[in-house]
């Protein structure tokens, strides 16, 4: 018996057959609804029929971020706010990076509620995320107060909490 599974173009190693695309032209025998769920649950029963109409399940909190979110999340180390000098990333502002078919979403938080460079901000991150996955990106400024907490190194504001 041949194993004659997709290979993944990331790692060139196979697809594991219960995350295997559908072969070209053949039509897909389950969801694959991206970041796990109720749908890849074995335990949770049979996947959903093709066409149904049930809601599709979030993605859990705790999923591994995927190779791309990890490379988008690289990217954006280069987004700098213009007045505190340091990157969207290192301020924690980048709350959330999703990566789905057709458009990537990300949100974030803005250091104050009406920052100036917001605009500029969004789009230099929009930019950034364009460079690593070539599709529509969608920047959703998130309303909740920042603070030096959610910095992965509060000390690079030069001063320590």
């Amino acid at each position: 018996m041949s194993d004659e599974r997709p290979v993944n173009p990331h790692t060139g190693q196979p697809w594991p057959a219960e995350t295997a695309p559908p072969a070209a032209g053949a039509p897909a025998a389950r969801s694959t609804a991206s970041g796990g769920g109720a749908a890849s649950d074995p335990a949770s029963g049979p996947p959903a029929a093709p066409g149904s109409s049930g809601p599709t399940p979030a993605a859990p909190t705790d999923a591994a971020p995927s190779q791309q979110e990890m490379a988008i999340r690289s990217a954006l180390e280069t987004v700098m706010d213009p007045e505190i000098n340091l990157s969207v990333i290192d301020l924690g502002l980048i709350r959330e990076v999703h990566v789905q078919p057709g458009k990537t979403l990300v949100r974030m938080m803005l250091t104050t509620p009406f920052c100036p460079y917001a605009p500029q901000l969004m789009e230099d991150v929009k930019l950034a995320s364009r460079s690593v996955v070539d599709q529509e990106c969608e920047v959703e400024i998130m309303p909740d107060a920042w603070s030096p907490e959610m910095m992965p190194d509060p000390g690079l504001l030069g001063f320590s909490y």
